[in-house]
This record gives C-alpha cells, structure tokens and sequence, in this order.
C-alpha cells in the first residue's frame, strides 16, 4: 500500500501542479451550476433531480477528458518505460491512476456543496435523496474513470481515447433507454436494462441504494481496471 500511494500523490501532483487540473474543475462548476440554475427557478422546487439528471452527460465528456491522458501521454512520451521499471505491479500502477483520478472527481462534486446549502436555504429538501444522489454520482463517475482509463491504455492519442472513451461511455448509458430497448425481445430488453448505466443511476437518484446498484458499478470498476491492468501487464515495457 505504500507504493500504491506513494503513486497516488505523483498522480495527483499531475492533477494539481499544472493549471489543468483548476481549469477542469472551474469549467465543471459554471457549467453544471449555470445548467442547474437554469431550471431550478422554473421547476419552482427545492430538489436538486434536476442538477442530478445532468451529471452523467456532463461526466460524459469531462472525466474522459480527465483520463484520456493517463496511459496514453506516458507511452507517447515514454516515461511508461521508466515507470514500468519501478519495482511495482500493473495492478498497483493502475489502482494508483484510479484513485488518484477518483479523489479528483471528487474534489468536483465537493466544490458543488454551494448547490445543496441554496436549495435547503430555499426550501425543505429530502437529504437522504441528496445523499444518494452523491453517492450515486460518486459510483457512476468511478464507472466512467475506469473505462476511461482503460481506452487510455489501448493508445498512443489522447485524442483517440477521448473520443473512444466518450462512444463507450454513451453506449453503456443509452443501452437501457426505452426507446433503444422498446422493441426487442424481453430477455435482451432485460440484459441491456441491467447492463445501463443509467438505469442503475435513476434507480439510486430515488433515494434507495439498493445493493443490486452498488454491486453492478463496483463489477463495471473493478472489470475495466483488470481489463487496464492486463494491457499493461501484457505489453512488457520493461
């Protein structure tokens, strides 16, 4: 554990030495606030569904943004061939990335505690569907970290993995929509519905945290970063 964290604090020196890191975190903030507002003052209830109902597209595009440079930049500017000569496993180096990546997400969604003061300031809102809608949040951004990670690992462009990352990520989001699933057979409908990460995120935003959910982000997770691990593993830089 201590090489994985002496790890994590070089990633995320990544995160907060270069202006990169605030520049991702500001644009984050105005836009998701600016989007929430937006429709706060319209809907004329003290809830935060609304700001909820857009971060899985916001995350879409931000966290692959985030991630898109984690393997790619090392092996394009080969400082991977060094890092694979530390006496470290794959496994470390990717868990490394991920955690280091996670507390980066969220540190996003803490700078957003503004939104939840506003609207119990405004009006009485449910806390435990607030909760569970962090939570939630929390689950599904790792889920995106993950994939992201892993399409970083399967090329040299950061721009390719941005954009592979962000088609995987969409898939697996509008897999479980009605209109996608309306008109197959009941069993596909069911295995594409579980395999969405939207439906396990709308089930969460309820306010119940059902174990089912937090089982199925924490197998997406935990299948991308073995599926991360691996390619770095099979390609021996050393």
């Amino acid at each position: 554990m201590s090489r994985t964290s002496t790890l994590v604090k070089k990633e995320l020196n990544s995160y907060f030495i270069s202006p990169l890191g605030y520049v991702v975190i500001s644009v984050f903030l105005v836009i998701s606030g600016w989007l929430f507002i937006q429709t706060f003052f319209l809907s004329a209830q003290a809830s935060m569904r609304d700001f909820f109902d857009l971060l899985p597209i916001i995350f879409m595009f931000f966290l692959p943004a985030v991630t898109m440079a984690a393997w790619s930049e090392e092996k394009r500017s080969g400082t991977i061939e060094v890092l694979t000569t530390f006496p470290v496993r794959s496994s470390e180096l990717v868990l490394a990335k991920f955690i280091s990546s996670f507390i980066f997400l969220a540190v996003m969604l803490l700078l957003t505690v503004a939104i939840p003061i506003m609207v119990a300031d405004l009006g009485t809102p449910d806390k435990g569907v607030i909760l569970a809608g962090y939570i939630g949040s929390l689950l599904l951004g790792a889920a995106y970290i993950a994939v992201g990670l892993w399409v970083s690992s399967i090329t040299k462009n950061q721009i390719v993995s941005f954009i592979l990352a962000v088609v995987i990520i969409f898939g697996f989001y509008i897999i479980g929509n009605s209109f996608i699933i309306g008109s197959l057979p009941a069993w596909i409908a069911s295995a594409a519905k579980f395999l969405s990460f939207s439906a396990h995120f709308n089930s969460i935003l309820r306010g119940v945290i059902s174990l089912a959910d937090v089982v199925y982000y924490l197998s997406v997770i935990a299948f991308f970063l073995f599926l991360n691990a691996r390619v770095i593993s099979l390609r021996n830089w050393k």
